[in-house]
């Protein structure tokens, strides 16, 4: 069962964007590794590097990768924070990221070790993963829930439902994940959604699905 934090708002959602900019610029002001922070298997599993699963959100690529998820925190995050406190923010979003690296390493993990059973070089031993993506779609997915009816507009110009928004991103990084190649990690964002739902369901109590139903009843 659910218990509640106390109400408290102090701009949770604004500190980590200002601590994401600070990293970003800072690690390459001192000229430091990002794989050290980034979340990797040969890191985490053998070098016990136990803190990536923690810094990688707040480690990206470029100045683009920064951007569009702090843009998206900002937005997004705010929100939800001003809805449930500050606590009960910084706890999903440090959950739903931790699970999203997490499962994301089991599988390159898993992944690997079928390859070498195979005597194939574990090439996704070295993937790191970076950025505050998972944690990000779980906060879209979030957003959705509690602002059911809310519009979301693509491009500043097409109003999307939230709750369809989530579907239509949730069946483009599916398909994404399996169609072509990229850097981007598509099973990382998947994840964000699915740890959001069962964040909601196991902490909050509470069934979007339902939510979503509830709000367009006529």
């Amino acid at each position: 069962m659910r218990k509640p934090f106390s109400y408290s708002f102090v701009r949770a959602a604004f500190a980590i964007v200002l601590i994401n900019i600070a990293v970003h610029f800072g690690l390459g002001f001192l000229g430091l590794n990002k794989n050290f922070f980034a979340l990797n298997v040969v890191g985490f599993v053998y070098s016990h590097y136990f803190w990536q699963v923690f810094t990688y959100m707040f480690v990206h690529g470029d100045l683009s990768h920064l951007f569009f998820n702090m843009l998206a925190l900002m937005i997004f995050g705010t929100a939800i924070e001003k809805a449930i406190g500050s606590r009960e923010f910084l706890l999903m979003y440090f959950v739903i990221g931790v699970c999203s690296g997490l499962f994301s390493l089991g599988v390159y993990y898993g992944f690997g070790r079928f390859l070498m059973a195979n005597q194939i070089q574990p090439w996704t031993f070295y993937i790191s993963l970076i950025g505050a993506s998972g944690a990000i779609y779980g906060l879209l997915f979030a957003y959705a829930v509690f602002f059911p009816r809310s519009m979301i507009f693509i491009w500043g110009i097409i109003p999307v439902p939230a709750p369809l928004m989530v579907l239509g991103y949730a069946v483009i990084e599916f398909v994404s994940q399996f169609v072509g190649s990229s850097n981007v990690a598509h099973m990382t964002h998947l994840a964000g959604f699915a740890f959001a739902w069962l964040y909601f369901v196991i902490r909050m109590g509470v069934h979007p699905i339902r939510v979503w139903k509830d709000a367009y009843r006529r």
